[in-house]
């Protein structure tokens, strides 16, 4: 596996990237998005990492990124409402896109993230005709607006934590049958929505979960 460090332009200058290409020639791409900023989500998260090292064991090119104002990413954070809304996050997640498009054109997109980055992904796969499915992990279906995934019409692959604080099981899974396109839900037990203590069994559940969209 090699990784490229990476400066991806964006609109208020350019996004800290790191591509992680697989060892074999990939069979697809992925974007990564990464949990809330003002939270300390970067990409070196745990979760993070290791759902861009899942993808790349898949044979799937990943790109996973700082948003705006996290780590050497140029801009600032957002202020509260914006923040919550994602707008400046969703712009950035464009831009990577953009980018990991024109480095493998002929290959299929994939959008995940997790937490505030899982709502990015949905949110991009929404406007964003060229990404096929979705890796949503630790969806915060009790903490952000989430009604927009209804609209989705792509397979959703979600991985969560049986004991989520933000986002309880049956509220996801109701959530998850108004999508209108397959989706699965792949559980951590005993985890809470960082996975602590849990990564390995995280790790299982992402080889499934990407295996999984990768049958469709």
């Amino acid at each position: 596996m090699r990784i490229r460090p990476l400066a991806v332009p964006s609109q208020h200058g350019h996004l800290e990237a790191l591509l992680w290409y697989p060892p074999s020639p990939p069979l697809a791409t992925a974007l990564v998005c990464h949990l809330h900023p003002r939270l300390g989500g970067n990409m070196h998260n745990n979760t993070v990492y290791r759902m861009a090292k899942a993808w790349t064991s898949a044979h799937v090119t990943s790109l996973r990124f700082n948003f705006q104002g996290v780590g050497k990413s140029t801009g600032g954070l957002r202020e509260a409402r914006g923040l919550e809304e994602g707008l400046g996050e969703l712009e950035d997640a464009q831009s990577a896109l953009d980018f990991l498009h024109a480095q493998h054109p002929s290959l299929p997109l994939f959008a995940s993230g997790f937490s505030f980055g899982a709502r990015t992904a949905l949110a991009l796969a929404l406007k964003e005709p060229r990404v096929q499915r979705v890796l949503a992990v630790g969806v915060g279906v009790d903490f952000f607006d989430m009604r927009f995934v209804a609209q989705l019409k792509k397979p959703i692959a979600f991985v969560h934590a049986e004991n989520d604080e933000f986002g309880k099981l049956q509220h996801l899974q109701a959530l998850a049958r108004q999508v209108q396109a397959p989706t699965r839900l792949f559980v951590v037990p005993h985890a809470a929505h960082l996975f602590l203590g849990h990564m390995q069994s995280l790790e299982v559940q992402l080889a499934q979960a990407i295996a999984w969209l990768g049958e469709g």
